[in-house]
């Protein structure tokens, strides 16, 4: 076994149910924006191939079809708000394509789902940046979900800052709907390279700028 396959099997076992509901997600928004698809047909998509055979697609959790549905309806006011927090001069469409995925699924989380803790949508969305993306995403992706973090009551519609942790019914349930992920060793759709993005970071060109 390589050091790097030891390493994601190691992180597979480390993260919870909800991590892996929102690592599938940011998956499935990353294939839609580039496939140009519905990401909630996919989910539909891949629900019906794991009935047919559950060894070759992973099951869906219950909290990933919760994300995508939930981004896909409130997409408008999710760009609009990573637009207003990111580094200036930059525009949404130009950060990499994982990068957006990430950000829509934690700023859905931070406006959109009062049960999840600002500070779990925040940590959750870095880790995924940390995994997914370039050395320069996790930095500015946590500046930019701080600054939504931080006028979470002001920008959300239900005015709530959620509670202070996660329900631990919640995390039971998907960990039952959810255990068959840690068999399937489903490879991510999302690039892993700032080569493979093809993108700087947003936060890097203004550093370089100032310097």
């Amino acid at each position: 076994m390589s050091d790097n396959t030891a390493k994601r099997d190691i992180n597979h076992k480390r993260h919870t149910a909800r991590y892996r509901a929102r690592r599938r997600a940011a998956d499935i928004l990353y294939e839609a924006e580039n496939r140009d698809l519905d990401p909630v047909a996919i989910v539909e998509d891949r629900v019906a191939l794991a009935r047919e055979d559950r060894h070759a697609v992973a099951p869906i959790a219950d909290y990933t079809k919760v994300i995508v549905q939930g981004v896909a309806e409130e997409l408008d006011a999710i760009d609009d708000t990573i637009s207003r927090y990111l580094s200036q001069n930059w525009e949404l469409h130009r950060i990499p394509a994982v990068d957006r995925a990430i950000l829509r699924l934690s700023v859905w989380e931070l406006l959109f789902n009062p049960d999840v803790p600002t500070a779990t949508a925040v940590v959750e969305g870095v880790e995924l940046a940390s995994q997914y993306s370039h050395d320069q995403a996790a930095p500015y992706i946590h500046a930019v979900l701080d600054d939504v973090a931080q006028s979470r009551s002001e920008l959300s519609p239900m005015n709530n800052v959620g509670q202070e942790e996660e329900s631990d019914d919640a995390e039971a349930e998907d960990a039952q709907e959810d255990s068959a992920d840690s068999t399937h060793a489903e490879a991510s759709e999302m690039p892993k390279t700032p080569e493979e993005s093809g993108e700087a970071s947003p936060r890097a060109e203004s550093e370089e700028g100032n310097s």
